[in-house]
């Protein structure tokens, strides 16, 4: 990350997460990938996992989840309002109405009776929805990034054999992690997940805000898909998490593009619907961005002064300093605990 974002040292994990947001990983040296359309992947003959899962996904939080939204508003409320009826009118065309108590007592079983199903089948089915999906999410992100893997390799094949034996050669000499790598991964994670978990509050708080909450709102979640979706082929490929930031706060107008039909797409509807668009568009983006080959500017020389014309903006300021703030803290905390335990 630039200057600006760094922390004085205060412990051990200072240089740790200096070498973490600065490293860079032998799978980045791989050489550019062919450009593959999601549809190709999906339909591919190589990639029957990917279609498989990518059905599924389809099926569950398409067919089962909004499916069972639209039985819920087309039949069994309806049907429910003409058992139950609420208005007195539905009962007699008197102008008075003598079944006050009765279409009381109707419009609480109404309501009770939706509720139930809302606690009993539509809560548990969105956790259960949200989890699978989730793991179902990284897989797609898996076999799409195999399959162009895949006709990646099959344009370039070696020319020779000891070329072949030298690749093999160097694929194995890229598996072997030693335990300083091992730590620096784990350390990325942590901090990854942390600097998530704050802007995802920072998304949160920002709609509140009257007048311009809601535009904001929209906007960071569009880049929050858009890096989630990335976040799958840059943890295949090995990116450095410094890397990844500087990229995606260097091209941030292209990014809140790319998220943004996803959230324009589910941001008008109510909770539950809007959960279960963007659960069918979701792999859609993962499986575009795997395919791209947007990574490559991170890599490529001639992207020195890619912010020539749009100036980097600092998306993740805010949420990069609280979590820098955090492990300062949880490594002062260790080093305390450290010294009373020498101490006694």
């Amino acid at each position: 990350m630039d200057g600006g974002r760094d922390v004085e040292d205060g412990g051990s994990v200072a240089p740790l997460v200096r070498r973490i947001r600065g490293r860079v990983l032998p799978s980045q040296s791989r050489l550019p990938l062919p450009q593959v359309t999601f549809l190709s992947l999906v339909f591919s003959s190589s990639s029957k996992k990917l279609s498989i899962r990518t059905g599924q996904c389809f099926l569950l939080n398409g067919f089962i989840f909004l499916g069972s939204i639209l039985v819920l508003h087309l039949l069994v409320i309806p049907t429910l309002q003409w058992i139950l009826p609420e208005n007195c009118c539905q009962i007699t065309s008197q102008d008075s109405c003598p079944f006050s108590g009765v279409l009381k007592l109707y419009s609480f079983l109404h309501f009770g009776l939706v509720q139930l199903l809302y606690v009993f089948w539509f809560y548990p089915l969105y956790i259960f929805s949200f989890i699978l999906s989730a793991i179902w999410y990284s897989d797609i992100a898996k076999h799409g990034f195999a399959a162009m893997e895949g006709s990646h390799s099959t344009l370039e094949q070696p020319s020779s054999k000891n070329e072949a034996v030298a690749l093999e050669r160097k694929i194995e000499t890229e598996k072997l992690v030693d335990l300083g790598g091992l730590m620096i991964g784990i350390g990325e994670q942590v901090y990854s997940i942390l600097l998530l978990t704050f802007f995802f509050l920072e998304v949160y708080v920002l709609g509140f805000v009257p007048y311009i909450g809601k535009p904001l709102n929209i906007l960071l979640l569009s880049w929050m898909y858009a890096y989630y979706c990335f976040e799958y082929k840059w943890n295949f490929t090995g990116v450095s998490l410094d890397k990844r930031l500087d990229f995606f706060e260097s091209n941030w107008a292209f990014f809140a593009g790319f998220g943004n039909p996803c959230v324009l797409a589910s941001f008008f509807f109510s909770p539950l619907v809007g959960y279960g668009v963007m659960a069918i568009l979701f792999p859609l983006f993962v499986l575009t961005a795997t395919s791209s080959r947007a990574e490559q500017a991170i890599f490529s020389e001639g992207r020195k002064k890619r912010d020539a014309g749009i100036g980097r903006l600092p998306i993740f300021y805010a949420a990069d300093t609280l979590s820098m703030w955090v492990l300062r803290l949880f490594s002062l905390e260790s080093r305390e605990q450290l010294r009373e335990k020498k101490m006694h």
